[in-house]
């Protein structure tokens, strides 16, 4: 069983920068494709960013393109997802997932395993 925390969340202004960090335990962190994704209020959870198993390949959302950066570190086995020029409509719970196998998705019923997430919240 994989057990996933998220953590760096917080307030930010916007224009501001995040780091978020997912740790998992248990399992083999090598072996998972690795997400993000975010739920804002009243709406549904969309793909933010994606990277397969050995981190050649990733994947990041249109929206957040040129802004958001996936990487992971698979000796200290953590995935984080770096936020730079922060807007209010990125304000959300942001949640880590793991996916089995090496390759990268971006429709959430592919993740095997899932985190609580962690709230950002963008102010204006």
């Amino acid at each position: 069983q994989v057990q996933l925390v998220e953590s760096g969340g917080g307030l930010v202004q916007a224009g501001g920068s995040l780091t978020l960090s997912c740790a998992p335990s248990g399992g083999t962190f090598s072996s998972y494709a690795m997400g993000w994704f975010r739920q804002a209020p009243g709406k549904e959870r969309e793909f933010v960013a994606g990277i397969s198993a050995s981190g050649d390949n990733v994947y990041v959302a249109d929206s957040v393109k040129g802004r958001f950066t996936i990487s992971r570190d698979n000796v200290k086995n953590t995935v984080y997802l770096q936020m730079n020029n922060v807007k209010p409509e990125d304000t959300a719970v942001y949640y880590c997932a793991a996916k089995s196998g090496g390759a990268i998705a971006t429709r959430g019923a592919n993740y095997d395993y899932w985190g609580r997430g962690t709230q950002v919240t963008v102010s204006s």
